[in-house]
C-alpha cells in the first residue's frame, strides 16, 4: 500500500493511502457488471418492442448512452466514486487531497481509450505498477489519484488505552516489548479477565517479571492490568 503526502490549504501534511490495484480493479468489475447487466436490460427490451431496425438502432444508442458515459457521471454526481467504488471503499480525488471538478472526471474518462479499452487495462495497470501515487496515464493527464477510504487499524492502535490525562506510569521497564508482544498479553488477559482464568493472569504476571525484572507487591490481576496501561501511556508519547 502505497502512501502519499498531501498539502491542505492550511500547510498541514496529510498521508493519504492510494488504493491497491487489487481493488481499482474489483471496482471496475463491479461497474463492468453493471454496465452489462444494464445495456442486456435495454436489449430485451427493444426486442420487445415492436420498431423497425434502422429505428431501434437510433433508440438503442440513446438508451445506451447512460452505460456509456456512466464512470464520468457518477464520479461527478458521487463525489469521487462509483457504485464500484463505493462497494470497496476508494475515491477518486485530487492529488492535493481536494474534489475534482468535472473537467478532471472527464479527461480520465476519456483517456480510458487508451487507459482501458485499446489495452485492455494493460496500460493502466503497467502505468499503477510503475508511476506510483496510484496513477494511470487518465489521473496523471486530470492530476488525480484514487484512495482507500477503509480504516487502517495497526498493532499500535489497538494497544491505545483510555487513560486519565494525570496519569502517571509505575514501570518504565514495559518499553521493552514490542508491540506485537504485548498485544498477545492484552489479548489474553483480557479474556482471562472476562472467563475467571487466574491461571493465566498469573502466568502472564510471572512472565512479565521474569523479562522485565519488575518486583512489586501488586497482585497479578492488579500488575499486568498496570503493565498494559503503562505501556499505552508509552507507546502514546512517541
Amino acid at each position: 500500500m502505497e502512501q502519499f503526502q498531501i498539502e491542505t490549504a492550511q500547510n498541514i501534511s496529510i498521508s493519504q493511502n492510494t488504493a491497491h490495484l487489487g481493488e481499482r480493479i474489483l471496482a471496475f468489475i463491479i461497474d463492468s457488471f453493471i454496465t452489462w447487466v444494464y445495456i442486456i436490460l435495454m436489449i430485451l427490451l427493444l426486442l420487445s418492442l415492436d420498431y423497425e431496425m434502422e429505428d431501434m438502432w437510433a433508440l438503442y444508442l440513446l438508451m445506451n448512452l447512460p452505460a456509456f458515459l456512466y464512470p464520468v457521471l457518477l464520479e461527478t454526481f458521487m463525489n469521487g466514486k462509483t457504485i464500484g467504488k463505493s462497494l470497496v471503499h476508494i475515491r477518486v480525488v485530487k492529488l492535493d487531497g481536494s474534489t475534482p471538478n468535472f473537467s478532471s472526471y472527464f479527461v480520465r474518462w476519456v483517456l480510458r481509450i487508451l487507459d482501458i479499452s485499446l489495452s485492455s487495462g494493460g496500460v493502466a495497470v503497467l502505468t499503477i505498477l510503475l508511476r506510483g501515487k496510484g496513477q494511470r496515464v487518465g489521473d496523471i493527464a486530470a492530476g488525480t489519484t484514487v484512495i482507500s477510504e477503509k480504516k487502517r487499524v495497526s498493532v499500535r492502535d489497538t494497544l491505545l488505552q483510555d487513560l486519565p490525562a494525570d496519569y502517571l506510569p509505575k514501570f518504565p521497564q514495559v518499553t521493552v516489548f514490542k508491540d506485537r508482544e504485548m498485544q498477545t498479553i492484552k489479548e489474553l488477559y483480557t479474556d482471562a479477565k472476562r472467563n475467571g482464568n487466574h491461571k493465566i493472569i498469573l502466568s502472564l504476571s510471572e512472565r512479565i517479571r521474569k523479562v522485565t525484572g519488575i518486583h512489586t507487591e501488586l497482585k497479578p490481576i492488579d500488575f499486568v492490568g498496570v503493565v498494559i496501561d503503562d505501556y499505552s501511556f508509552y507507546t502514546q508519547q512517541l
